[in-house]
């Protein structure tokens, strides 16, 4: 009966899947730092043969758009991406364009809400497995777009996003 019972036990036991260790997902680092000059084209979060798609939006309402480019290369398959943020010179400047950052996100959205030097705040959507997001938002803070809140959300059956925070 004993043998029977730890028979059975360890059928049961190579049934299971182990449980992998979750571990922070390594965040790839810039070759610049925020606010020194840059170029679209080879700097930020870029692989070394990079495969540039762009995404140029008017970020601070002057009616010309900030660079916004990323490497495909760098891209995961669920579509997660990361998205360089550039400001161009004044016109009629001799200065250069200024990396303002990186945007984490298979997806992004201009929100209302503005930063310094009137720069939208901007949200990235990161897929997670089984239907979650990380929703991150940034705001433009001293010359770079900052990390300033994170929420997890699934969606739910009505296709609306739950949220962890639902008082927003």
């Amino acid at each position: 009966m004993h043998a029977r019972w730890l028979l059975g036990f360890g059928v049961l036991a190579s049934c299971t899947k182990p449980h992998k260790p979750t571990s922070p997902r390594e965040v790839p680092t810039p070759s610049v730092q925020v606010g020194a000059c840059g170029e679209p084209s080879r700097d930020g979060v870029i692989s070394q043969t990079p495969r540039l798609d762009r995404a140029d939006r008017d970020l601070d309402g002057d009616g010309k758009p900030e660079d916004i480019v990323v490497d495909r290369q760098m891209c995961s398959g669920d579509g997660n991406c990361y998205w360089n943020v550039f400001k161009p010179p004044p016109a009629g400047s001799q200065e250069c364009a200024r990396y303002a950052g990186t945007f984490a996100g298979a997806a992004l959205e201009s929100l209302a809400a503005k930063g310094d030097d009137n720069m939208s705040d901007v949200r990235g959507y990161w897929n997670l497995h089984g239907g979650r997001l990380l929703l991150q938002s940034y705001r433009f803070v001293r010359g770079g777009y900052q990390l300033v809140d994170a929420l997890l959300c699934k969606r739910a059956a009505d296709d609306k996003l739950d949220c962890s925070d639902s008082e927003r």
